[in-house]
């Protein structure tokens, strides 16, 4: 039987999938109508604020991280904030939301297959099927919800290999966190890796000229409400969430829940939005459970007894 703590972590990671379902069509959103390099800059300052004040509010201070320290967190900083989102919003210039989460949900097998390959996770046979798993059902519902996401154009190629930049970026912003998860915790190796990759943004985007007062002053309702939600929710909060997950399970097991964005993002049009759902869909989300369980239940079995 897993530990309750088990069952509260996965909880937690099905929920941070939950907001990161809507980043997709949020960022798709942005992207017709604000510079990309703007949206990710405000995108994390927002981010960046919150985190500041939810430690201000706990009375939690800064952490000082050593020289060391310092460099990995400014590793994860450019390779999960600064690299994943130039990627991001300029991939969404070129493709839909659809074709781009089927793309990011390849990010299970391939923080799988890394963990395995560098660090000797044990990757089991469960694991594998349940990897493959989430990887085909996170397709079923993608395709069955948008059919014309496998049709590519000249535009497309460059959209997909802007958006695998975003799962080579994700993928070293997962595996490369585990010594700073044990030594500073989840909370303040969240907040520096963004403050650090904040700031890459902000210079970037001051260097270019698109962090300007006429490009602020463009913004509407819908525009802010968009940047709050990506960078309050979708980034702030569920980064805190997803990196406490690959403290407490690891970051295979932990990564397979980002199978679930495409199941929650057509949830939620179908709430939201009033979007029709399908036996299809409804078939790929069963498929991808039975993934998440898989690679979850053979190491939860292993454990001993009274642990």
């Amino acid at each position: 039987m897993q530990p309750v703590s088990d069952r509260l972590t996965y909880l937690k990671l099905a929920a941070v999938t939950m907001l990161w379902g809507g980043t997709f069509v949020a960022g798709r959103y942005l992207a017709d109508r604000v510079d990309p390099l703007l949206a990710a800059s405000l995108r994390f300052i927002l981010a960046s604020l919150a985190l500041l004040l939810f430690m201000l509010c706990a009375r939690v201070p800064l952490a000082r991280p050593s020289a060391r320290q310092l460099v990995r967190l400014f590793v994860l900083g450019f390779f999960g904030i600064f690299f994943y989102n130039l990627c991001f919003f300029y991939g969404l210039h070129y493709v839909n939301a659809s074709r781009a989460s089927l793309i990011v949900a390849l990010n299970p097998a391939v923080i799988g297959l890394a963990g395995w390959w560098l660090f000797k996770e044990r990757l089991s046979a469960g694991k594998v099927a349940g990897i493959a798993l989430c990887l085909a059902g996170a397709a079923v519902v993608i395709v069955s919800r948008n059919p014309q996401v496998l049709h590519s154009t000249a535009s497309n190629w460059r959209g997909d290999g802007l958006i695998i930049g975003c799962v080579v970026g994700w993928g070293i912003y997962s595996l490369f966190s585990r010594e700073l998860n044990r030594s500073l915790g989840p909370l303040q190796t969240v907040t520096w890796s963004v403050l650090l990759g904040t700031l890459m943004l902000t210079l970037l985007s001051l260097v270019m000229g698109r962090f300007t007062v006429a490009g602020l002053g463009s913004l509407q309702l819908p525009q802010v409400l968009s940047l709050l939600y990506l960078g309050v929710l979708g980034s702030a909060l569920a980064y805190i969430g997803y990196y406490d997950g690959i403290r407490r399970i690891g970051a295979t097991r932990a990564g397979v829940f980002i199978a679930l964005n495409p199941l929650t993002a057509v949830i939620c049009g179908a709430l939201l939005l009033g979007e029709q759902l399908t036996v299809a869909m409804g078939l790929g989300g069963a498929v991808i459970l039975c993934g998440i369980y898989l690679c979850n239940k053979p190491l939860a079995q292993a454990k001993p007894m009274g642990i």
